[in-house]
């Protein structure tokens, strides 16, 4: 597998868990979890990427090396990018997007998506996909599915139940009954630097703006997408203080 290297986006600001990167929980703030689970990977680099002094302070502390960023950044992706650039990084080099609320991400799903993007030299992201397991998730907003062509490159991301089956649901949407080769979408990301860097240089665009889901930028950009179907399932990410509680029992020894 080609070497990679593995960038976490983290900023204070958080609508709903304001500082989140810094949350402490089962006595490491919740940074140092995911930067930790990086390091178990196969990367040959891990680094945070901030704009906040005190999330480098805190990187620092556990020994973990830090770029600092633009505060005017709107997601990670254009943070990741800034990162490539300073950095001088080579266009081809396969970076991977490990967002900072994943305390839970296998290693081995890292490796994973890296590999994927390494073994289809024409495209330009990777990312993994699992098999939704129940119609709650199916029908579930928050529960992002993805349908793929027959190569495993993405055709579409979305919030709403896809592949809809017409004849599951003889009355409707909430007649539904049936998610046969559903697949959800899991938030990780490889990226080869060229491709990185001209995504984060297009502005948002409609479908994004819709689904609130970066990932159609690329798409509606006409970028090839592979999806692996992944070898394990990461545990749940963070987002809210009910969150912060349910991953302290699984991260306690």
């Amino acid at each position: 597998m080609s070497d990679f290297r593995v960038v976490i986006p983290a900023r204070f600001a958080s609508t709903r868990l304001p500082g989140k990167p810094l949350l402490r929980i089962a006595e490491k703030p919740l940074i140092q979890w995911v930067y930790e689970s990086a390091r178990r990977s196969r990367a040959i680099d891990v680094c945070i990427a901030t704009d906040d002094d005190r999330i480098a302070e805190a990187a620092q502390s556990f020994g973990a090396p830090v770029v600092m960023t633009s505060i005017s950044h709107q997601s990670g992706t254009d943070r990741i990018a800034e990162v490539a650039r300073l950095k001088s990084w080579a266009e081809d080099q396969i970076i991977v997007n490990l967002q900072g609320d994943e305390p839970l991400m296998p290693p081995e799903l890292i490796d994973q998506v890296a590999a994927v993007l390494a073994q289809h030299p024409t495209a330009q992201v990777a990312t993994l996909a699992a098999k939704i397991t129940s119609l709650q998730a199916m029908l579930d907003p928050n529960v992002v599915k993805v349908v793929t062509d027959l190569h495993q490159r993405a055709l579409y991301f979305s919030r709403a139940p896809i592949p809809w089956h017409r004849d599951g649901a003889p009355a409707g949407l909430s007649s539904q009954r049936s998610f046969s080769g559903a697949r959800r979408h899991i938030g990780i990301y490889a990226y080869r630097v060229g491709a990185l860097v001209k995504l984060a240089s297009n502005a948002p665009t409609q479908l994004e703006h819709f689904e609130r889901l970066e990932q159609l930028r690329a798409l509606e950009h006409g970028m090839d997408i592979r999806v692996g179907d992944s070898v394990a399932l990461p545990g749940p990410d963070v987002n809210t203080a009910e969150d912060v509680a349910r991953v302290a029992l699984m991260l306690e020894p």
